[in-house]
């Protein structure tokens, strides 16, 4: 069935079960699916195209929530400045509401922090200082604690409960039998003293306050709510960075005058110039100019690359060198920072299989709670028929029991995550692609383009007896300069490399299937197979034969001049030079490394003892290396495939896990589970670990976010937590998972 797609901001969500809750409204509509994500407070949603948008919006408003499609980026005045692309200086909706969440917290804090020493240091408990404690912890409850109250009550008049309702019901208790007990008990007579209990005290209900309670809950939440946001902002800046990075106007050639526009206003075809120092405005082919690209932005790459015409460049790297003149080749959707940015936003959007579990729990985890406080309520004061210690105890069941932690423990780790990922050029597609990592056992390495650059470069130079090497270099070059054949170039590349200008063939003729020969410097040149050389009755001697064979794996082209042969050159597709290094990465990871080739078994041994892997799998058709895949995981191995080709792209979505190289085809980069921008093989094995750690910490923040709800709780019902202690601890679990999940911003 066909369905539309549509991402939805989401306002109003206070926890993990506001997320859930309208998760679950979303998905009762007919044909409608959708993923809630309280850390990035979006909806992703897939819906039947005929259902107007308006109608999901519609459907989260009665709710209790707000809901918007988010709105196109607007394109800037043409007068305007350009921008560095830092986005400083601009104030976002969410800087808003933390600049009022922090006003909030201050006010609060001040005026919360005397009630909080008074009710529990003895010493300075003057006379009448409970009304104080009034004057200043009512603001405090009704002002300070407003956005719960709001909350809880939207809530109740949707019938549901979020984590608000417990902490309005609680605070409101405590204020309430507080100011029962001052009005109309013993607490508000002169004289009276309270001392600070850090479990459920046992006193005569008419005398006991819980200001400090009410105040205090209600000021360290708020911290916990501040710290939170933080934090989270903290988790998204690197999308937020990717995102910003792209240049925001360019210098397009219009009838030979440099014109600058915005650059959304850029279209395919048109050919912009891009100076030393300014950033490429889009992805584009050069077709003037040579410079040095600095592409670490976007693939973590340190070294400039050097770009002539021809190149291909990528939108948002910078230009360090020379001037280029650049033309487009995709704009706006289809650059690569935009499926990057796209790429890791989705990732972070979605919901490992671990973390569907906690939001179920979640779900059911509010009801539960306030049950477990009436029960907490009545055992209490049939047991002891103490009326003070039995709401105290209530009123901490009800504020220790956030969910919150488990909503945050997996998003806050995946946005860290997948946007570190995006720094070191690792991109995530999802978060069940991490699960696969933990068990992967197998890496299967495409050959061409992986582990090998996928550009045939000269590697041997034999002179024979008679000539020397530079002679070899200069004949064989100058006639295969005139052919486009890769090997050709190879050797014509690579002769000009070692000594230089070439000398012009001054004729040429093609032999298929075997060679070239022409005219150099008025000598007769053959450069070719060896049967192209005893064909024309050219004699080849032994040694350059065996130096020929020396060179395993290698393609031999031999030379001759005026009927006498000058020597053979060796050409092969060379190795990266940090492929060896990557498979040793790999097999520390503990993975079995395997060479997947449709080149020769000679060409392929010869590239797997340069790089140090035992099993080759060579000669295979582009459909057959399916197979290969499926018949390891038949053995009953975990198997990750590496590649970059559109014959590959089949071997990646069949594999467990697929990581295809960002420089390879658009069909592979599709295919694949996790795309690494740089082609570097050791970023596979970065991959590979970023996305083990993430899982562990994902795991870490679960584990621990279950734990403190699983031993809070029947502390709080067993009266020994007093209730000011249970909103900090509350309040410090929320933000332990966010600070847990910020340490993977160190990963390198």
């Amino acid at each position: 069935m066909e369905t539309a797609q549509v991402e939805l901001t989401i306002g109003g969500m206070t926890c993990a079960s506001c997320a859930a809750r309208v998760e679950k409204k979303l998905n009762r509509m007919d044909g409608v699916s959708a993923t809630v994500n309280y850390a990035t407070e979006k909806a992703h949603v897939s819906y039947p195209p005929d259902m107007p948008v308006a109608d999901l919006i519609a459907t989260v408003v009665k709710t209790g929530y707000t809901a918007a499609e988010p709105p196109p980026p607007a394109p800037e005045p043409q007068d305007a400045t350009p921008s560095a692309g830092t986005g400083e200086g601009k104030e976002t909706g969410t800087d808003t509401e933390q600049r009022a969440l922090w006003q909030r917290l201050v006010v609060s804090a001040a005026l919360s922090a005397p009630v909080v020493l008074m009710s529990m240091i003895g010493a300075l408990q003057f006379d009448n200082w409970q009304w104080l404690s009034l004057t200043l912890a009512a603001p405090v409850v009704v002002w300070g604690g407003l956005p719960f109250h709001r909350a809880a009550r939207t809530n109740l008049r949707h019938g549901a409960a979020t984590m608000d309702t417990l902490v309005s019901t609680g605070t409101l208790a405590a204020f309430g039998w507080s100011l029962w007990a001052l009005f109309f008990g013993q607490a508000g007579m002169p004289g009276m003293r309270h001392a600070f209990d850090p479990t459920v005290s046992r006193t005569d209900g008419s005398s006991a306050i819980y200001l400090e309670v009410a105040a205090g809950v209600i000021t360290f939440i708020l911290l916990g709510r501040y710290l939170e946001a933080r934090s989270k902002r903290r988790a998204g800046a690197a999308l937020r960075a990717l995102m910003e990075l792209g240049a925001k106007d360019v210098a397009v050639l219009r009838n030979g005058a440099e014109v600058r526009v915005p650059v959304d206003r850029l279209a395919v075809g048109d050919r912009f110039v891009v100076r030393p120092g300014e950033k490429i405005a889009t992805d584009g082919t050069v077709v003037e100019g040579v410079s040095a690209v600095d592409v670490s932005m976007l693939t973590g790459e340190s070294l400039p690359v050097d770009v002539t015409a021809g190149d291909q460049v990528t939108g948002a790297t910078l230009n360090t060198a020379g001037r280029l003149v650049v033309e487009a080749t995709r704009v706006g959707a289809d650059t690569r920072l935009a499926r990057m940015a796209k790429l890791v936003e989705d990732a972070q959007n979605g919901k490992a299989e671990v973390q569907r579990l906690a939001d179920r729990v979640s779900a059911v985890f509010v009801p539960v709670v306030l049950l477990i406080a009436l029960t907490t309520l009545v055992v209490w004061l049939l047991a002891t028929d103490d009326a003070t210690a039995a709401f105290t105890a209530a009123v901490a069941v009800l504020i220790i029991a956030c969910p919150c932690a488990l909503g945050l423990a997996t998003p806050t780790a995946l946005m860290v995550g997948t946007g570190r990922g995006a720094q070191l050029g690792i991109l995530i597609k999802g978060p069940e692609v991490l699960e696969s990592t933990r068990t992967v056992d197998t890496v299967v390495l495409d050959k061409t383009g992986t582990v090998t650059t996928g550009r045939m470069t000269l590697q041997g130079v034999h002179p024979a007896e008679n000539a020397d090497e530079a002679e070899l270099l200069r004949f064989a070059g100058a006639l295969e300069h005139a052919s486009e054949h890769p090997i050709a170039r190879a050797v014509a590349e690579g002769a000009e490399g070692r000594i230089g200008p070439l000398p012009a063939a001054e004729t040429f003729a093609n032999v298929p299937g075997l060679g070239v020969r022409g005219t150099v410097e008025g000598h007769e040149v053959l450069v070719g197979r060896a049967a192209l050389l005893r064909d024309a009755g050219v004699e080849l001697p032994e040694a350059l034969v065996t130096a020929a064979a020396g060179d395993r794996g290698r393609t031999a082209v031999y030379a001759a001049r005026d009927g006498k042969a000058l020597g053979v050159l060796t050409v092969a597709d060379a190795v990266k030079e940090t492929s060896a290094e990557a498979i040793r990465e790999l097999r520390a990871l503990g993975l079995t490394p395997v060479l997947l080739t449709g080149d020769g078994r000679a060409v392929a041994e010869a590239v797997a003892a340069e790089v140090g892997v035992d099993e080759v799998y060579a000669e295979v058709l582009p459909e057959e290396k399916v197979r290969v895949v499926e018949r390891l995981r038949a053995e009953g191995r975990t198997v990750a495939m590496v590649g970059d080709g559109v014959n590959d792209a089949a071997a990646l979505a069949t594999a467990d896990l697929g990581l295809a190289m960002g420089t390879g085809t658009d069909a592979a980069i599709e295919a694949g589970d996790l795309t690494l921008v740089r082609g570097d093989l050791r970023v596979a094995a970065d991959a590979i670990r970023l996305a083990r750690r993430t899982l562990a910490t994902i795991k870490g923040n679960l584990y621990w976010a279950f734990g403190y709800n699983v031993a809070a709780l029947p502390l709080a019902a067993f009266g020994l937590l007093n209730p000011m202690i249970a909103g900090f601890a509350m309040a410090f679990s929320s933000v332990f998972v966010v600070t847990n999940s910020l340490r993977l911003r160190s990963f390198s």
